[in-house]
């Protein structure tokens, strides 16, 4: 008996089987892409928050440590900054912020390091290279320039910020950022205030300035942040006031524990 020839138009080889088989591959191809790309510049935040690693604390996204890295990077300039105002400001206003600014950085950064460290997230240990120019930039000015550029150069980052913490906190899946965005946002709303409080803002500056740019998303900062997930997370030096003594006494501030108020 001869073997009875195989039926045409059955099986995965079969027309249909191939015309499905070639569309399963177009869907993936176009999927890789958006998934391997989400992470590089003019990508939104949609898309960067679909890139998401679970952890015991609940989703961790691109923005989330994004955010705990500029949280480090925040107090790695700002707290000597503010150490500076307090020697350098020539009214009682201008070292008030300063103080303000050790205080909140002092604790934040306890906070931030904890929360990295707990999440395996790799923290830088040096400002970046903007940061660095503000602090060139108050480092050469004296007197009423001094406190001028001290009061403007440091609510206008506070005020870029600001936007970014509201942002993470009213979208983060996770336990920790969530908590620490609380924080953040105590810390940088008490210093917009006494920065406000020196009288050296200048309002309609900061309004072009921030009208320039917009809202900040993991990808706006200008140099890389030096983001590594990853269960091995390093030394992180932890930033700290100067010794006692160094520097003029600092002014009555709410304990570091509860974390500043707004008063």
């Amino acid at each position: 008996m001869r073997p009875r020839p195989p039926v045409k138009g059955r099986g995965i080889f079969s027309g249909t089987g191939l015309i499905i088989a070639g569309m399963a591959a177009t869907v993936a191809a176009l999927a890789f892409p958006l998934w391997s790309y989400s992470d590089r510049p003019g990508t939104d935040v949609g898309v960067l928050n679909a890139e998401t690693v679970a952890t015991q604390y609940g989703p961790l996204s691109a923005l989330d440590q994004d955010f705990i890295t500029k949280v480090r990077l925040a107090g790695l300039w700002e707290l000597p900054a503010g150490q500076q105002a307090q020697q350098k400001g020539t009214t009682e206003a201008v070292r008030t912020a300063g103080a303000h600014l050790v205080e909140g950085h002092t604790f934040l950064d306890e906070r931030v390091r904890n929360v990295a460290s707990r999440l395996g997230i790799t923290l830088p240990n040096e400002p970046n290279e903007q940061q660095q120019g503000w602090l060139r930039e108050l480092d050469t000015a004296q007197g009423a320039d001094y406190d001028r550029r001290f009061a403007n150069i440091l609510r206008l980052a506070h005020g870029r910020v600001f936007s970014l913490v509201a942002q993470v906190r009213a979208g983060t899946q996770n336990s920790l950022v969530r908590d620490l965005a609380d924080d953040a946002n105590t810390t940088v709303l008490d210093h917009i205030k006494v920065l406000e409080a020196t009288g050296y803002v200048d309002f309609d500056a900061l309004a072009r300035d921030l009208a320039a740019t917009s809202t900040p998303t993991a990808t706006d900062s200008p140099t890389p942040t030096g983001l590594d997930f990853g269960p091995n997370p390093g030394e992180v030096v932890p930033v700290t006031p100067a010794p006692a003594g160094s520097a003029p006494p600092t002014y009555t501030l709410p304990p570091a524990a509860t974390g500043p108020s707004l008063s």
